[in-house]
């Protein structure tokens, strides 16, 4: 679906824990993610750390959204 969505001229950020998965189907701008269950947060974290998490990722996919890229791109996140 993402290359669908780009082939219409809309850039797309997937966030996700499973980097080969998406290189595999062909996500051009790939945002690492903590876990499947708990993409953006942890819920044993206190708030303010998953504010943090949660606030950084997605900066970083509005970053990657933002950038032109002329292959696929895993972007680095802050761990």
């Amino acid at each position: 679906m993402v290359k669908e969505i780009e082939r219409a001229g809309f850039p797309v950020v997937q966030m996700c824990n499973l980097i080969p998965v998406a290189t595999t189907v062909g996500s051009n701008r790939i945002v690492p993610t903590i876990s499947i269950p708990y993409p953006l947060g942890n819920p044993a974290d206190s708030k303010e750390q998953q504010w943090k998490l949660r606030y950084h990722r997605v900066g970083v996919a509005l970053d990657a959204l933002a950038t032109d890229i002329q292959e696929q791109t895993v972007f680095k996140v802050k761990i």
